[in-house]
């Protein structure tokens, strides 16, 4: 029964149904859920810090089990994107209960949706990186299949990376820099896988063009079904999913940096340039991605057989916890800037 602690992470879209269902105040359950009720319950219960081994490790990491809960994601994410865009689309809603229904469906998309999409889109099969690129479909973010896999795994914890956050820079300007340099990052990356392959523009490994043109095709799709407020809807929540993801990147590798050798190239990452948590709850709804720093080290690693190694830098809450307080800048800064090493701050 241990296994399905993270179902616990379908937690979140029943909350939206439940903010879709009761509307009024009720349009804004899913954030008081997601940054009051599970920050206080990462405060109260314990960490944990062990690891798997042996026998046990061996069948979990071949366990069906927990890649059956991640594919259990694509049809909760659309089929809650469904509902809520016929249900705004058939009754009439205050301009309050829109805000709280697309920080709602935001909020889905960004942990259920751009989550899963990232420990999908790490996988060798061919059907987990369609779904992985279908998850991020509706957050207008399928360039990130590209750039995280191709850029910010080989550049991580580097000013060359957009997805690490410098040293005293604040969460709202994170999300205007790692936003416009990730999807330009993305079109460089693909630039260059093209001219590897002697292929053009136009070719059909043009990845992001085919994503330009599915998402098009998507918002297109949402119009002539549900018309202007629908579309309205759709665009406005896949912003707030894709924000919580750049939220989540901000607190990942806030302030360390990785040593640049007299080659110029930098040192290989290690487990010290990712924040890491233990905090029970935090793990389990957003499917280990708090043990960050053993992905970084082996990304290849599925999430069930995460470790937690003792130099990892640690946060001081959980990352849903650390979100909220990221939304603080005076207050991140003070609680983090005394715990990243001097050298890298001088690096930074």
């Amino acid at each position: 029964m241990s296994d399905l602690k993270y179902l616990a992470a379908i937690t979140l879209p029943v909350s939206a149904v439940i903010s879709i269902y009761f509307k009024e105040y009720w349009s804004f359950f899913t954030p008081f859920y997601a940054f009051v009720f599970i920050p206080i319950l990462e405060i109260l219960l314990p960490h944990d810090t062990s690891n798997l081994e042996g026998a046990k490790r061996a069948e979990k990491e071949k366990s069906r089990l927990f890649d059956w809960m991640l594919y259990l994601n694509v049809p909760i994410v659309f089929g809650l994107l469904g509902y809520l865009l016929y249900d705004v689309s058939s009754n009439s809603y205050q301009t309050y209960e829109i805000v709280g229904l697309v920080i709602s469906m935001g909020i889905v998309l960004g942990t259920n949706g751009i989550n899963v999409a990232h420990e999908l889109g790490h996988r060798k099969g061919r059907m987990q990186r369609t779904l992985a690129k279908t998850l991020l479909l509706p957050s207008h973010y399928m360039h990130f299949y590209i750039e995280h896999n191709f850029g910010h795994h080989a550049n991580a914890a580097t000013a060359e990376d957009p997805a690490t956050a410098r040293y005293n820079q604040s969460v709202y300007s994170f999300w205007l820099t790692s936003t416009i340099r990730q999807y330009t990052s993305a079109w460089q990356l693909q630039m260059q896988l093209l001219k590897r392959d002697g292929a053009s523009f136009l070719s059909i490994n043009n990845d992001m063009l085919w994503y330009t043109l599915l998402q098009i095709g998507y918002l297109t799709t949402i119009f002539l079904i549900f018309d202007i407020l629908g579309l309205t809807v759709a665009l406005l929540a896949g912003v707030v999913g894709f924000l919580m993801l750049e939220t989540v990147n901000y607190i990942e590798h806030y302030g360390l940096m990785r040593k640049k050798l007299p080659s110029g190239r930098y040192e290989r990452v290690r487990e010290v340039h990712s924040w890491n948590s233990n905090h029970v709850i935090g793990r389990i709804v957003l499917y280990e991605l708090t043990r960050h720093s053993d992905h970084h080290y082996k990304s290849s690693k599925k999430y069930q057989i995460l470790d937690y190694h003792d130099i990892s830098p640690q946060m001081p809450f959980g990352y849903p916890t650390s979100m909220v307080l990221s939304f603080l800048p005076p207050l991140w800064f003070r609680l983090m800037n005394k715990r990243i090493p001097n050298e890298m701050k001088m690096a930074a």
